[in-house]
Protein backbone atom coordinates (compact mmCIF):
# COMPACT_ATOMS: atom_id res chain seq x y z
CA UNK A 1 0.00 0.00 0.00
CA UNK A 2 1.42 3.18 -0.87
CA UNK A 3 0.44 6.56 0.84
CA UNK A 4 1.51 10.04 0.07
CA UNK A 5 3.26 12.08 2.36
CA UNK A 6 2.98 15.90 2.15
CA UNK A 7 5.89 17.80 0.92
CA UNK A 8 7.19 20.35 3.22
CA UNK A 9 9.61 22.97 3.13
CA UNK A 10 11.89 24.72 6.18
CA UNK A 11 12.17 28.03 6.96
CA UNK A 12 15.92 30.17 8.01
CA UNK A 13 14.80 29.17 11.37
CA UNK A 14 14.31 25.44 10.77
CA UNK A 15 10.77 25.29 11.84
CA UNK A 16 8.86 23.59 8.87
CA UNK A 17 7.37 26.27 6.52
CA UNK A 18 3.30 25.48 5.43
CA UNK A 19 3.53 24.87 1.50
CA UNK A 20 1.50 26.25 -1.29
CA UNK A 21 -1.62 25.09 -1.42
CA UNK A 22 -1.01 23.65 -4.99
CA UNK A 23 1.58 21.42 -3.86
CA UNK A 24 0.26 20.87 -0.22
CA UNK A 25 -3.28 19.30 -2.19
CA UNK A 26 -1.58 17.83 -5.28
CA UNK A 27 0.47 15.42 -3.24
CA UNK A 28 -2.95 13.83 -1.95
CA UNK A 29 -3.15 12.50 -5.14
CA UNK A 30 -2.12 9.40 -7.11
CA UNK A 31 0.19 6.14 -5.79
CA UNK A 32 -3.33 4.48 -4.63
CA UNK A 33 -3.08 0.92 -3.50
CA UNK A 34 -3.56 -2.42 -5.44
CA UNK A 35 -6.15 -5.09 -4.04
CA UNK A 36 -6.16 -8.72 -4.84
CA UNK A 37 -9.91 -9.62 -5.71
CA UNK A 38 -10.22 -13.41 -5.86
CA UNK A 39 -13.20 -15.24 -4.16
CA UNK A 40 -16.38 -14.87 -4.89
CA UNK A 41 -15.68 -14.00 -7.73
CA UNK A 42 -12.93 -16.65 -9.15
CA UNK A 43 -11.90 -19.66 -7.84
CA UNK A 44 -9.54 -19.92 -5.38
CA UNK A 45 -6.15 -19.32 -6.78
CA UNK A 46 -7.66 -16.76 -9.57
CA UNK A 47 -8.40 -13.34 -9.19
CA UNK A 48 -7.54 -10.02 -10.61
CA UNK A 49 -5.25 -6.52 -9.09
CA UNK A 50 -7.95 -3.30 -8.33
CA UNK A 51 -6.16 -0.50 -8.67
CA UNK A 52 -8.25 1.39 -6.06
CA UNK A 53 -8.36 4.92 -6.70
CA UNK A 54 -11.18 5.89 -4.14
CA UNK A 55 -7.98 6.72 -2.16
CA UNK A 56 -7.57 9.98 -4.07
CA UNK A 57 -9.32 12.71 -1.99
CA UNK A 58 -12.55 12.64 -4.41
CA UNK A 59 -11.43 9.46 -6.85
CA UNK A 60 -9.84 8.73 -10.35
CA UNK A 61 -10.80 12.43 -11.68
CA UNK A 62 -8.62 14.04 -9.33
CA UNK A 63 -6.13 13.01 -11.06
CA UNK A 64 -7.22 15.06 -14.73
CA UNK A 65 -9.05 18.04 -12.70
CA UNK A 66 -5.31 18.68 -11.48
CA UNK A 67 -3.37 18.16 -15.00
CA UNK A 68 -5.93 19.93 -16.94
CA UNK A 69 -5.69 23.40 -14.42
CA UNK A 70 -2.07 22.73 -14.43
CA UNK A 71 -1.71 22.44 -18.60
CA UNK A 72 -4.42 25.38 -19.05
CA UNK A 73 -2.53 27.69 -16.27
CA UNK A 74 0.91 26.86 -18.27
CA UNK A 75 -0.50 27.55 -21.96
CA UNK A 76 -2.09 30.91 -20.63
CA UNK A 77 -5.59 29.73 -21.10
CA UNK A 78 -6.45 29.73 -17.67
CA UNK A 79 -5.56 33.14 -15.94
CA UNK A 80 -4.91 33.39 -12.54
CA UNK A 81 -8.48 33.97 -10.64
CA UNK A 82 -10.57 33.36 -13.50
CA UNK A 83 -13.67 31.06 -13.11
CA UNK A 84 -13.59 27.03 -14.32
CA UNK A 85 -17.16 25.82 -15.63
CA UNK A 86 -17.43 22.27 -16.11
CA UNK A 87 -20.58 19.36 -16.78
CA UNK A 88 -20.07 16.52 -14.35
CA UNK A 89 -22.35 13.50 -13.17
CA UNK A 90 -20.06 14.49 -9.88
CA UNK A 91 -16.91 12.95 -9.66
CA UNK A 92 -14.69 15.09 -11.79
CA UNK A 93 -16.43 17.89 -10.22
CA UNK A 94 -15.10 16.73 -7.14
CA UNK A 95 -11.29 17.00 -8.63
CA UNK A 96 -12.40 20.42 -10.08
CA UNK A 97 -12.93 21.52 -6.72
CA UNK A 98 -10.24 20.27 -5.31
CA UNK A 99 -7.71 22.54 -8.44
CA UNK A 100 -9.83 25.32 -8.03
CA UNK A 101 -8.94 25.69 -4.12
CA UNK A 102 -5.69 24.46 -4.80
CA UNK A 103 -5.04 27.04 -7.75
CA UNK A 104 -7.37 29.75 -6.72
CA UNK A 105 -9.39 29.85 -8.91
CA UNK A 106 -14.05 29.94 -8.92
CA UNK A 107 -15.68 26.51 -9.89
CA UNK A 108 -19.14 26.33 -11.52
CA UNK A 109 -20.13 22.97 -12.11
CA UNK A 110 -23.14 21.65 -14.20
CA UNK A 111 -25.10 18.63 -12.92
CA UNK A 112 -28.57 17.20 -13.17
CA UNK A 113 -31.23 16.01 -10.45
CA UNK A 114 -29.53 12.92 -10.35
CA UNK A 115 -26.80 14.16 -8.93
CA UNK A 116 -27.21 13.16 -5.29
CA UNK A 117 -27.80 15.77 -2.92
CA UNK A 118 -25.08 14.55 -0.03
CA UNK A 119 -22.65 15.27 -3.34
CA UNK A 120 -24.16 18.70 -4.07
CA UNK A 121 -23.48 19.42 -0.41
CA UNK A 122 -20.31 18.44 -0.40
CA UNK A 123 -19.05 20.28 -3.48
CA UNK A 124 -20.92 22.98 -2.36
CA UNK A 125 -18.90 22.61 0.68
CA UNK A 126 -15.55 22.76 -1.14
CA UNK A 127 -16.27 26.03 -2.45
CA UNK A 128 -18.03 25.22 -5.60
CA UNK A 129 -21.21 26.68 -7.13
CA UNK A 130 -23.42 24.00 -8.38
CA UNK A 131 -25.83 24.46 -11.03
CA UNK A 132 -28.51 22.26 -12.01
CA UNK A 133 -30.37 21.77 -14.96
CA UNK A 134 -33.84 20.89 -15.09
CA UNK A 135 -34.49 19.51 -18.23
CA UNK A 136 -33.14 17.21 -20.58
CA UNK A 137 -32.03 17.71 -23.81
CA UNK A 138 -34.51 15.99 -26.38
CA UNK A 139 -31.63 13.63 -27.49
CA UNK A 140 -28.78 14.05 -25.94
CA UNK A 141 -30.42 13.84 -22.73
CA UNK A 142 -29.24 15.27 -19.13
CA UNK A 143 -25.62 15.21 -20.43
CA UNK A 144 -26.49 17.08 -23.91
CA UNK A 145 -28.39 19.81 -21.71
CA UNK A 146 -25.42 20.30 -18.95
CA UNK A 147 -23.01 20.76 -21.91
CA UNK A 148 -25.36 23.53 -23.38
CA UNK A 149 -26.11 25.34 -20.03
CA UNK A 150 -21.90 25.36 -19.86
CA UNK A 151 -21.75 26.70 -22.64
CA UNK A 152 -24.36 29.91 -21.50
CA UNK A 153 -22.55 30.01 -18.50
CA UNK A 154 -19.19 30.55 -20.75
CA UNK A 155 -20.82 33.72 -22.19
CA UNK A 156 -21.89 35.11 -18.37
CA UNK A 157 -18.56 35.11 -17.31
CA UNK A 158 -15.87 36.25 -19.86
CA UNK A 159 -12.36 35.11 -19.30
CA UNK A 160 -14.12 31.46 -17.68
CA UNK A 161 -12.96 28.33 -18.79
CA UNK A 162 -14.39 25.17 -19.66
CA UNK A 163 -12.13 21.95 -19.01
CA UNK A 164 -13.79 19.79 -21.93
CA UNK A 165 -13.46 16.69 -20.36
CA UNK A 166 -14.78 14.81 -23.25
CA UNK A 167 -12.66 16.20 -25.94
CA UNK A 168 -9.48 17.65 -24.24
CA UNK A 169 -6.34 15.73 -24.69
CA UNK A 170 -5.18 16.57 -21.45
CA UNK A 171 -7.45 14.46 -19.93
CA UNK A 172 -5.99 11.53 -21.45
CA UNK A 173 -2.43 12.31 -20.75
CA UNK A 174 -3.22 12.77 -17.29
CA UNK A 175 -3.19 9.22 -16.80
CA UNK A 176 0.07 8.43 -17.55
CA UNK A 177 1.24 8.62 -13.77
CA UNK A 178 -1.16 5.63 -12.98
CA UNK A 179 -0.57 3.59 -15.99
CA UNK A 180 3.02 3.88 -14.66
CA UNK A 181 2.15 2.62 -10.87
CA UNK A 182 1.00 0.22 -12.33
CA UNK A 183 3.90 -1.06 -14.47
CA UNK A 184 6.19 -0.32 -11.29
CA UNK A 185 3.98 -1.99 -9.27
CA UNK A 186 2.93 -5.58 -11.04
CA UNK A 187 5.55 -5.92 -13.48
CA UNK A 188 3.82 -7.38 -16.41
CA UNK A 189 0.03 -6.86 -16.90
CA UNK A 190 -2.36 -8.79 -20.01
CA UNK A 191 -5.35 -7.50 -19.46
CA UNK A 192 -6.84 -3.92 -18.44
CA UNK A 193 -10.40 -3.74 -17.28
CA UNK A 194 -11.69 0.10 -17.79
CA UNK A 195 -14.89 1.61 -16.99
CA UNK A 196 -15.72 4.18 -20.06
CA UNK A 197 -17.48 7.92 -19.79
CA UNK A 198 -15.95 10.10 -20.71
CA UNK A 199 -12.86 7.94 -22.36
CA UNK A 200 -9.84 9.60 -20.49
CA UNK A 201 -8.57 7.30 -18.51
CA UNK A 202 -9.02 3.80 -20.87
CA UNK A 203 -7.22 6.29 -23.43
CA UNK A 204 -4.44 7.45 -20.97
CA UNK A 205 -3.74 3.97 -18.97
CA UNK A 206 -4.06 2.08 -22.26
CA UNK A 207 -1.84 3.48 -24.33
CA UNK A 208 1.01 3.68 -22.33
CA UNK A 209 0.69 0.05 -21.07
CA UNK A 210 0.42 -1.24 -24.58
CA UNK A 211 3.88 0.44 -25.79
CA UNK A 212 4.79 -1.79 -22.92
CA UNK A 213 3.04 -4.41 -23.48
CA UNK A 214 2.39 -4.92 -26.82
CA UNK A 215 0.07 -8.21 -26.36
CA UNK A 216 -1.83 -6.43 -23.75
CA UNK A 217 -5.85 -7.18 -24.11
CA UNK A 218 -8.29 -4.01 -23.26
CA UNK A 219 -11.82 -4.26 -22.10
CA UNK A 220 -14.00 -1.62 -22.31
CA UNK A 221 -17.00 -1.57 -19.44
CA UNK A 222 -19.98 0.41 -20.46
CA UNK A 223 -23.70 0.61 -19.32
CA UNK A 224 -26.30 -0.67 -21.08
CA UNK A 225 -28.37 2.30 -22.87
CA UNK A 226 -25.28 4.30 -23.40
CA UNK A 227 -24.28 5.18 -27.25
CA UNK A 228 -20.31 5.06 -26.93
CA UNK A 229 -19.81 1.89 -28.76
CA UNK A 230 -23.05 1.92 -31.13
CA UNK A 231 -25.73 0.86 -29.01
CA UNK A 232 -29.21 3.17 -28.97
CA UNK A 233 -28.88 6.08 -25.89
CA UNK A 234 -31.74 5.11 -23.47
CA UNK A 235 -32.51 7.05 -19.97
CA UNK A 236 -29.84 5.23 -17.46
CA UNK A 237 -29.83 4.59 -14.44
CA UNK A 238 -25.80 4.26 -13.66
CA UNK A 239 -23.56 7.14 -13.21
CA UNK A 240 -20.42 7.61 -14.03
CA UNK A 241 -20.15 5.38 -16.98
CA UNK A 242 -21.91 5.69 -20.13
CA UNK A 243 -22.75 8.27 -22.04
CA UNK A 244 -25.52 9.98 -24.32
CA UNK A 245 -23.12 12.07 -26.12
CA UNK A 246 -19.79 10.93 -28.41
CA UNK A 247 -17.20 11.65 -26.38
CA UNK A 248 -13.91 12.76 -28.73
CA UNK A 249 -11.61 11.33 -25.93
CA UNK A 250 -13.12 7.58 -26.36
CA UNK A 251 -10.26 5.39 -27.84
CA UNK A 252 -12.63 2.94 -29.94
CA UNK A 253 -9.36 1.27 -31.44
CA UNK A 254 -7.53 0.51 -28.10
CA UNK A 255 -10.36 -1.69 -27.05
CA UNK A 256 -9.60 -5.68 -27.99
CA UNK A 257 -13.63 -6.21 -26.52
CA UNK A 258 -16.43 -4.61 -24.93
CA UNK A 259 -19.25 -5.67 -21.89
CA UNK A 260 -22.12 -3.94 -21.38
CA UNK A 261 -23.81 -4.07 -17.96
CA UNK A 262 -26.96 -3.44 -16.25
CA UNK A 263 -27.61 -1.65 -13.07
CA UNK A 264 -29.02 -4.36 -10.97
CA UNK A 265 -26.02 -6.48 -11.87
CA UNK A 266 -23.70 -3.64 -10.80
CA UNK A 267 -25.17 -2.97 -7.58
CA UNK A 268 -24.63 -7.40 -6.87
CA UNK A 269 -20.95 -6.85 -7.58
CA UNK A 270 -20.82 -3.71 -5.32
CA UNK A 271 -22.78 -5.50 -2.69
CA UNK A 272 -20.64 -8.86 -2.60
CA UNK A 273 -17.26 -6.52 -3.00
CA UNK A 274 -18.24 -4.90 0.15
CA UNK A 275 -19.13 -8.19 1.78
CA UNK A 276 -15.66 -9.91 0.94
CA UNK A 277 -13.45 -7.28 0.43
CA UNK A 278 -14.19 -4.45 2.09
CA UNK A 279 -13.14 -2.28 -0.55
CA UNK A 280 -15.75 -1.08 -2.64
CA UNK A 281 -17.39 1.75 -4.67
CA UNK A 282 -19.99 2.59 -6.96
CA UNK A 283 -21.62 2.10 -10.32
CA UNK A 284 -18.57 2.02 -12.10
CA UNK A 285 -16.81 -0.29 -9.83
CA UNK A 286 -19.22 -2.94 -9.48
CA UNK A 287 -19.43 -3.23 -13.48
CA UNK A 288 -15.95 -3.65 -13.81
CA UNK A 289 -15.74 -6.10 -10.79
CA UNK A 290 -18.22 -8.05 -12.73
CA UNK A 291 -16.30 -8.30 -15.73
CA UNK A 292 -12.78 -8.32 -14.32
CA UNK A 293 -13.98 -11.41 -12.61
CA UNK A 294 -15.15 -12.95 -15.86
CA UNK A 295 -11.53 -12.86 -17.31
CA UNK A 296 -9.76 -13.91 -14.32
CA UNK A 297 -12.18 -17.14 -14.68
CA UNK A 298 -11.35 -17.61 -18.36
CA UNK A 299 -7.99 -16.71 -18.86
CA UNK A 300 -5.05 -19.03 -17.84
CA UNK A 301 -4.74 -18.64 -14.01
CA UNK A 302 -1.65 -17.03 -14.12
CA UNK A 303 -3.16 -14.20 -16.29
CA UNK A 304 -1.86 -11.02 -14.62
CA UNK A 305 -5.43 -8.54 -14.86
CA UNK A 306 -5.90 -4.85 -13.95
CA UNK A 307 -9.09 -3.67 -12.98
CA UNK A 308 -9.73 0.50 -12.25
CA UNK A 309 -11.95 1.06 -9.50
CA UNK A 310 -12.47 4.57 -10.38
CA UNK A 311 -14.06 5.54 -6.63
CA UNK A 312 -15.64 4.58 -3.32
CA UNK A 313 -19.03 3.96 -1.82
CA UNK A 314 -19.23 7.06 0.09
CA UNK A 315 -21.40 9.17 -2.10
CA UNK A 316 -23.84 5.49 -3.17
CA UNK A 317 -24.92 5.27 0.17
CA UNK A 318 -28.34 6.39 -1.22
CA UNK A 319 -28.95 4.54 -3.99
CA UNK A 320 -26.33 1.35 -4.47
CA UNK A 321 -26.14 0.70 -0.86
CA UNK A 322 -30.17 1.65 -0.29
CA UNK A 323 -32.56 -1.51 0.04
CA UNK A 324 -35.63 0.56 -0.29
CA UNK A 325 -33.83 2.74 -3.45
CA UNK A 326 -32.41 -0.47 -5.23
CA UNK A 327 -35.97 -2.39 -4.59
CA UNK A 328 -37.73 0.83 -5.83
CA UNK A 329 -35.57 0.61 -8.85
CA UNK A 330 -35.73 -3.40 -9.47
CA UNK A 331 -32.12 -3.97 -8.49
CA UNK A 332 -32.21 -6.96 -5.89
CA UNK A 333 -32.87 -9.62 -8.29
CA UNK A 334 -30.24 -12.17 -7.60
CA UNK A 335 -26.94 -13.14 -8.84
CA UNK A 336 -26.18 -11.73 -12.44
CA UNK A 337 -25.40 -14.81 -15.01
CA UNK A 338 -22.11 -16.20 -14.69
CA UNK A 339 -21.22 -15.91 -18.08
CA UNK A 340 -21.94 -12.28 -20.69
CA UNK A 341 -24.58 -12.96 -23.88
CA UNK A 342 -22.46 -12.46 -26.89
CA UNK A 343 -22.86 -10.15 -29.88
CA UNK A 344 -21.28 -10.07 -33.02
CA UNK A 345 -21.13 -6.30 -33.69
CA UNK A 346 -22.28 -3.54 -31.26
CA UNK A 347 -25.21 -2.82 -33.59
CA UNK A 348 -26.78 -6.32 -33.62
CA UNK A 349 -29.34 -5.76 -31.35
CA UNK A 350 -29.92 -3.43 -28.29
CA UNK A 351 -28.45 -5.58 -25.11
CA UNK A 352 -30.43 -5.08 -21.39
CA UNK A 353 -27.78 -7.31 -19.41
CA UNK A 354 -24.58 -8.35 -19.21
CA UNK A 355 -23.24 -8.29 -22.75
CA UNK A 356 -19.77 -9.05 -24.72
CA UNK A 357 -18.74 -7.77 -28.01
CA UNK A 358 -15.83 -8.57 -29.35
CA UNK A 359 -15.81 -5.99 -32.53
CA UNK A 360 -15.48 -2.59 -31.23
CA UNK A 361 -15.99 0.29 -33.70
CA UNK A 362 -15.95 4.39 -33.65
CA UNK A 363 -19.79 4.73 -34.30
CA UNK A 364 -19.83 8.04 -35.62
CA UNK A 365 -16.89 7.09 -38.03
CA UNK A 366 -19.08 4.20 -38.86
CA UNK A 367 -22.17 6.36 -39.89
CA UNK A 368 -19.98 8.99 -41.62
CA UNK A 369 -19.02 5.87 -43.61
CA UNK A 370 -22.15 4.63 -44.73
CA UNK A 371 -23.50 8.36 -45.25
CA UNK A 372 -23.65 9.00 -49.40
CA UNK A 373 -20.85 11.10 -50.59
CA UNK A 374 -22.43 14.55 -51.91
CA UNK A 375 -22.90 15.24 -55.69
CA UNK A 376 -20.68 17.88 -56.82
CA UNK A 377 -21.98 21.11 -57.32
CA UNK A 378 -23.15 21.12 -61.39
CA UNK A 379 -23.90 17.51 -61.49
Amino acid sequence: MHFSTPITTTTTSGTPATPPPAAALSTLVGNTPLLRVSEPFTPAGRGFWAKLEGFNPGGIKDRPALHMVQRARARGDLLPGQRIIESTSGTLGLGLALAGMAYGHPVTLVADPGLEGSLARLLTAYGAEVDIVTEPDPVGGWQQARCDRVRRLLARYPGSWCPDQYGNPDNVSAYTPLALELAVELGTVDALVCSVGTGGHSAGVSRVLRRLYPGLRVVGVDSVGSTIFGQPARPRLMRGLGSSIHPRNVAHRQFSEVHWVAPAEAVWACRRLAASHYATGGWSVGAVALVAGWLARTLPADARIVAIFPDGPQRYLGTVYDDDYCAAHGLLGGAPATEPEVIGRPDEREVTRWTRCAVVTDPLAAASRQRPARKKAGR
